[in-house]
C-alpha cells in the first residue's frame, strides 16, 4: 500500500475537508496541488497548534456571522418587496424581475445583501406574488415575498 501524507487543511477542499481538518492524502497530491496553493500545512505538532488556533477563531467569526445574519433576518421578516411591471393578457411580463432587481431594491431600503445571497432559480415572468429564499448564512436563510403588479400605460 503507497505512504500516505498527513496534512491539515487551511481551507474548505471540496471532496476533502473543511478548514482546521487532519486529512491523510496521497504525497504527489500533497506536494503538487496542496501545499503550493496554501490549501494545507504539513501536519507537523508546531502546525498543528496553529490550526488549532486558527480554527478557534474561524469558528468564533462564523458564530458571529451567524448572529448577523439572525438579526438581519428578523429585521427582513415579513418584508414584502412591490414591482410593477408592462405585462400581457395572460399575465406574462413583457420583461422579468432578475435577482440584480431585487438586490436592487433591498438596498434602496437598506439592506445590504450580496445578489449571490438571493436564491432565485430562474427570473421570475409573471404577475402574482412570489416567494423568494436569501441564504444570509450558511445556517441561516429568510424568505422575503416578492409582489409583481400590472402596470398601467
Amino acid at each position: 500500500m503507497a505512504k500516505r501524507s498527513e496534512v491539515i487543511l487551511r481551507a474548505e477542499v471540496e471532496n476533502l475537508g473543511h478548514a482546521g481538518d487532519l486529512v491523510e492524502v496521497a504525497p504527489g497530491y500533497a506536494r503538487n496541488y496542496l501545499l503550493p496553493r496554501g490549501l494545507a500545512y504539513v501536519a507537523t505538532e508546531a502546525n498543528k497548534h496553529r490550526v488549532a488556533q486558527e480554527k478557534k477563531k474561524y469558528e468564533e467569526k462564523l458564530e458571529h456571522e451567524r448572529a448577523e445574519a439572525i438579526a438581519l433576518a428578523a429585521r427582513l421578516e415579513g418584508l414584502v418587496l412591490e414591482f410593477r411591471a408592462m405585462a400581457g393578457e395572460e399575465d406574462q411580463l413583457y420583461g422579468s424581475i432578475s435577482v440584480a432587481d431585487i438586490s436592487d431594491r433591498l438596498e434602496a431600503l437598506g439592506f445590504e445583501i450580496e445578489r449571490s445571497r438571493v436564491k432565485l432559480d430562474q427570473p421570475i415572468k409573471a404577475l402574482g406574488e412570489f416567494e423568494v429564499p436569501l441564504r444570509l448564512h450558511p445556517h441561516v436563510t429568510q424568505p422575503i415575498r416578492v409582489r409583481v403588479d400590472r402596470e398601467e400605460g
